[in-house]
């Protein structure tokens, strides 16, 4: 029987917290229930922490209810730009790389996070083809939709792009095509070992930092980048991430449209929050449609819907037949996208080109080279 004095206690202890720390330190222990404690106690983690847990969070071995422990202590805690940097930088070390380095240092993504719920419809794809058509490489990263009844995956599908291409049908794209679509699913293996955690945290409403990294963690790694972001409080920290993960040139931008009521696109309907990264890092402001000599438009003319809906609007767009809203937006989006490569000297002198590309026959005919292309012999 051990004494009240006795120091065998106290040494036992501390032999088996040093026993503890050697498996933790090994990899034999996961590393998510001390951070998620460490979170809980609203303390941000370092990256060399961020990484263990992304190791853990990508395991087939950890138990999903210690993986959705972790992400919703993230969440409530709120992710810093260096914990979300460094989570980006983790899964990005672990997508599948799609070999396009040669297209990188001049390509951009056109890319929201999700999750404004506004219904807008898919303005980034028809921003691509006006990108690719202007001999700009266009690096697209995205997913059928989650939180949209159209995702940006759903629609270039429909349009002839195929979503299961390999890697050298990708390269072969951004050659004769002048872009590529990245289905993020067929790039970032890991994440089926997140999914289970992730779908129960959303069935009850709770958002997690997978919610956000979509649009840092492209595996063709564009030098540039326009960001639509969901929430005005996270313009900022993403621009910050970007800054971090060493982006060329980007903007973080979120478009408000009332008091906590926004959308994640630069838009001619809002009043737009913007930040840049990069070689811009000293934008920060707010764009309105006034500023480019154009008319504001009630949000309602940016109004998407179902795949079927869309597909119509595509095709009203390119027939010239389209809210003017909606083509402004479109062309909006596609000179700050030429101001940020480089490719004009301010964003208004890039919205005619986009004008005359989107409604003069040029987006038509890539997507018809779009679907020549996918269903030619390989």
């Amino acid at each position: 029987m051990l004494g009240i004095g006795d120091a065998r206690p106290v040494r036992l202890i501390f032999i088996a917290a040093s026993l503890e720390h050697r498996l933790y330190a090994g990899g034999a222990m996961p590393n998510l229930e001390p951070l998620t404690a460490k979170l809980r106690a609203r303390h941000h983690l370092e990256p060399a922490e961020v990484a263990a847990a992304a190791a853990d969070l990508a395991s087939a071995e950890v138990d999903e209810d210690v993986k959705g422990a972790f992400l919703a202590a993230l969440s409530e805690k709120g992710e810093s730009a260096a914990e979300v940097a460094a989570f980006a930088k983790a899964f990005r070390e672990r997508s599948v790389d799609p070999g396009v380095g040669a297209w990188s240092a001049r390509a951009v993504d056109i890319v929201g996070t999700g999750g404004d719920h506004q219904g807008a419809f898919n303005i980034s794809s028809l921003v691509v083809l006006v990108l690719a058509c202007a001999g700009v490489p266009v690096m697209k990263h995205g997913n059928r939709g989650v939180t949209s009844r159209c995702g940006s995956a759903d629609l270039l599908a429909a349009l002839g792009v195929d979503l299961e291409a390999a890697p050298e049908r990708q390269r072969a794209a951004l050659e004769q095509l002048g872009y590529a679509f990245f289905f993020a699913p067929a790039y970032h293996p890991a994440f089926r070992h997140i999914a289970p955690a992730r779908k129960a945290l959303a069935a009850r409403g709770q958002r997690t930092i997978f919610n956000i990294l979509g649009p840092l963690i492209n595996p063709g790694r564009p030098a540039h980048i326009i960001l639509g972001v969901f929430a005005s409080p996270w313009v900022p920290r993403l621009a910050s991430a970007l800054d971090t993960l060493g982006i060329g040139a980007g903007l973080a931008v979120h478009g408000i449209l009332g008091p906590h009521h926004g959308v994640d696109e630069l838009t001619t309907a809002a009043v737009n929050e913007v930040r840049g990264a990069g070689r811009l890092r000293h934008i920060s402001g707010e764009w309105r449609a006034a500023d480019f000599g154009l008319a504001q438009a009630p949000f309602a003319e940016l109004l998407g819907g179902d795949l079927a809906a869309n597909l119509g609007i595509t095709e009203a767009i390119l027939a010239g037949r389209a809210p003017s809203g909606l083509v402004d937006t479109i062309c909006l989006n596609a000179a700050a996208a030429l101001w940020v490569c480089g490719r004009t000297a301010s964003v208004r002198e890039g919205l005619k080109p986009a004008r005359e590309i989107l409604l003069g026959g040029a987006v038509a005919e890539k997507i018809a080279a779009t679907r020549e292309f996918y269903q030619s012999k390989r």
